[in-house]
């Protein structure tokens, strides 16, 4: 990726950095323009002797979806939803149909309502059609059971009329449209009048200017009970007149409370009077820049001292995300007095990083170290887009460099200045803060960031490099450095197996170790793997002498395949040769001036990593080393222990991925750690991984220029959502009488138009979100489209980003 972004002038950003004034321990760094790059300006309400680094602190960073820039992040205000007037039609029409319906049934306008209820009563409760005669019978406790009868069936049908009316007027969808959305206690107290209303109708005695006869509720319950008991006895009894009077009221209000939300806000009211913790929704008393969280856990001296160094801008953003990180692993871990005396002691200088250094030496790109994230452009504005992404910006962070993110555009789209470098810086400043470490792969030709911004830069080739690249990852298990090696050596060959290769490999790796307590170098393991006589007969003297008989038995099994139709080992020595040339002849292990450095090491520290890839006709070589880097840092990654995120940046992944690469990609979102992976096109990826690696990873972005090919690999990735399409046909209105053909013709000739009549088709339909012409024709230049995964599992779906906003 020689020239990716190189024909592109970098971005630059009016936003004062807050920087420190010269920590006694640091040298003070260069003078910088007022408007350098970094954090979002002071706001233009804040007077001019606000603290940059306290403006910095208290803006807002509201909680957002996925990939949103947090920081002064304004939500869009939902504009209240306004009922259709059909709607409203809608719920009155079946309203007067009902009282309609119930006057002509009081009034019996039509004999066979009582069909249903002569068709479950005994005959004898009826006389002549109607309810038996007056005269009382004798022996009957209950004289007139049909009238009791009469007055249940009434009351089940107005419960079955209210609850069609209810359905088919959608009154539970209105009454919470209207009462529901709002705030407490405006809604409990329309709740409360919505039941006082409906007790009205239960009710109607208890309310002394009310006219209007109760519903049918009470009565049709006290008639069931003579039908069921045979009498009136229960009737006389108060006891049991005021229980049911109770239940009823109880039933009627039920759901006017649930609506209203009264158990949940009494105990809220409750709370708030006993003096308990208050909302987590609510402001906090003091700005963020006077650390209240310091304060909250009795901090009080070191919460003073550190807002005074806010406001004497003696403190940068760095310095405040690495105090409020070590305070959240000093809370974990219960150590706030340690914490506390720190911070005394040293005030915003505490837990600097190792280097010394509390910034960097130049940024490009706009950080938010409180939220973690890098801002690398703006969400369009979009009819796919939901609205929460209408304008905001977008942002990377470990959230969702956690489950990795593949980038694919051709050379001169933007990949390395437009992503590849904002998240780069993002990751080191992160580190600078203990939460991140970061190993930046440097394509041929080109570096990632300034020399100072990282704690170790391997130059392999070159040799005035200062460290030098541990093949084995400082491991002292041969079978693990053997599956390290043989990714790196064999990983994207089909004729040689992973497996073979790192069984050829541990065959002598293990012998090694034991006769000489080291891991060959690559040219010594050249020689064995390759079948020197000298070599292996020298070794298996050794280990003869030492008496160990298993590595014996492996060395003598490596001897055997040596020269073998389709031995791994000649392979493997082929591949080493790209490594053994003199250009690398101080390099890996090799004897040179260079401090081996192990990958190891970020599995353990915040460490700042980059390789830069040996240049001009060392291409397989580069890939090679890449291959290998990716293999190490699969394998450091996985040990216990780690709280801080490590991430991998390749800015050329070509020739990388492999099999197990891909199978190990998966496995870095439960293990803290992720990969970015650039490529120029998904034909750099053996064709078989095309389907596997877009599943690996939870981030995909295609730049502008993608061809039809590689789109397609997206557009199947993404899938297909659900639409509504609007269809709008003209149809020729032919007309059959003669008159209305001459009143046609004549408006064709003064128009010039036939008539015609619109028919409109409104349906659903599924299409894909970017559909690979789009991705390839419609994606505009300095713009992408991204789609994230967090790593606990929220998406964001393809959209179009700007990078050059």
């Amino acid at each position: 990726m020689n020239s990716d972004g190189t024909q592109d002038a970098r971005g630059t950003h009016a936003d004062p950095v807050p920087r420190p004034t010269g920590p006694p321990d640091v040298p003070a760094a260069p003078p910088r323009p007022s408007s350098a790059p970094g954090v979002p300006p002071v706001p233009a309400q804040a007077p001019r002797s606000a603290s940059a680094v306290a403006a910095w602190l208290d803006t807002a960073r509201p909680a957002a979806r996925p990939g949103i820039w947090r920081y002064g992040y304004r939500p869009p205000k939902r504009t209240p939803e306004k009922l259709a007037p059909v709607t409203i039609a809608g719920m009155l029409i079946p309203l007067a149909l009902a009282a309609l319906v119930w006057s002509l049934w009081q009034r019996g306008v039509t004999s066979y309502q009582m069909a249903p209820l002569r068709a479950f009563t005994p005959d004898e409760w009826w006389w002549a059609g109607t309810v038996m005669s007056p005269k009382e019978l004798p022996g009957e406790a209950v004289p007139y059971p049909g009238a009791e009868a009469l007055v249940v069936y009434e009351g089940v049908s107005f419960a079955v009329l209210a609850v069609a009316v209810a359905v088919l007027g959608s009154w539970r969808a209105v009454v919470r449209h209207y009462v529901a959305r709002r705030p407490q206690p405006a809604r409990a107290l329309v709740a409360a009048l919505l039941a006082l209303v409906a007790l009205g109708f239960v009710f109607p005695d208890a309310f002394p200017l009310v006219g209007w006869s109760p519903a049918p509720i009470v009565d049709p319950l006290l008639s069931l009970t003579v039908l069921i008991t045979d009498g009136y006895g229960l009737m006389a009894s108060s006891f049991f007149t005021n229980t049911l009077y109770t239940a009823v009221t109880l039933l009627v209000v039920w759901p006017f409370a649930r609506l209203g939300a009264w158990l949940p806000y009494a105990k809220e009211l409750l709370a708030s009077r006993a003096g308990s913790t208050a909302l987590s929704s609510s402001v906090p008393e003091r700005p963020r820049s006077q650390w209240p969280h310091l304060r909250d856990a009795g901090l009080r001296e070191a919460a003073d001292l550190l807002t005074a160094e806010v406001a004497g801008d003696r403190v940068n953003d760095v310095d405040c995300a690495r105090v409020e990180h070590a305070f959240a692993v000093a809370r974990r871990s219960g150590t706030p007095a340690a914490f506390r005396d720190t911070v005394l002691r040293q005030a915003g200088a505490a837990w600097t990083h190792p280097s010394g250094a509390r910034d960097l030496p130049r940024r490009t790109a706009r950080h938010d170290l409180l939220t973690e994230q890098v801002r690398i452009g703006t969400w369009a504005v979009a009819d796919r887009a939901p609205e929460p992404y209408h304008g905001a910006g977008a942002a990377l962070g470990p959230d969702v460099l956690g489950t990795s993110l593949l980038a694919v555009g051709p050379s001169g789209s933007g990949k390395t200045r437009a992503l590849v470098e904002p998240v780069t810086e993002a990751l080191a400043l992160q580190a600078l803060t203990g939460r991140c470490a970061v190993v930046a792969v440097s394509a041929a030709g080109s570096t990632l960031g300034a020399d100072d911004a990282f704690d170790v830069i391997v130059r392999i080739g070159d040799p005035a490099s200062v460290h030098d690249l541990d093949p084995y990852a400082e491991s002292d298990d041969p079978d693990e450095a053997a599956a390290v090696l043989a990714e790196a050596l064999a990983g994207d060959l089909e004729t040689a197996g992973t497996q073979s290769a790192a069984t050829a490999l541990a065959q002598v790796l293990g012998p090694f170790r034991t006769v000489h307590g080291r891991f060959p170098t690559l040219p010594e393991l050249r020689g064995l793997l390759e079948g020197d006589e000298g070599a292996l007969t020298r070794l298996r003297e050794a280990l003869a002498a030492s008496g160990d008989e298993v590595m014996r038995r492996e060395l003598d099994a490596r001897a055997r395949q040596t020269g073998a139709p389709g031995d791994t080992g000649r392979v493997l020595a082929d591949r080493l040769a790209l490594l053994s040339r003199p250009v690398f002849a101080g390099f890996f292990g090799g004897g040179g001036p260079s401090r081996p450095f192990s990958l190891r090491a970020i599995a353990h520290h915040p460490l700042r990593v980059r390789i830069d890839l040996p240049e001009r006709g060392h291409e397989e070589a580069g890939r090679l080393i890449t291959r290998l880097v990716l293999a190490q840092f699969h394998a450091v990654v996985r040990e216990g222990g780690r709280a801080h995120f490590a991430c991998l940046v390749l800015d050329d992944a070509t020739g990388t991925v492999t099999a197990g690469s891909v199978r190990r990609i998966q496995r870095l979102r439960s293990q803290n750690a992720g990969v970015l992976l650039a490529l120029r096109t998904v034909a750099d990826v053996p064709e078989a991984l095309h389907g596997p690696l877009y599943g690996a990873v939870g981030c995909r972005m295609a730049f502008s220029g993608v061809t039809t090919w590689d789109g397609n690999r997206f557009a199947q990735t993404w899938g297909t959502e659900w639409v509504e399409t609007t269809e709008v046909a003209q149809h020729t209105v032919f007309a059959d009488q003669p008159m209305t053909r001459a009143l046609h013709a004549l408006r064709k000739l003064v128009t010039g138009k036939a008539v015609t009549t619109e028919a409109v088709t409104v349906r659903q339909v599924e299409r894909e979100r970017w559909s690979a012409s789009e991705l390839a024709h419609a994606v505009p230049a300095g713009h992408a489209v991204l789609s994230l995964t967090t790593v606990e599992g929220e998406h964001a779906p393809p959209l179009l980003v700007d990078l050059r906003e």
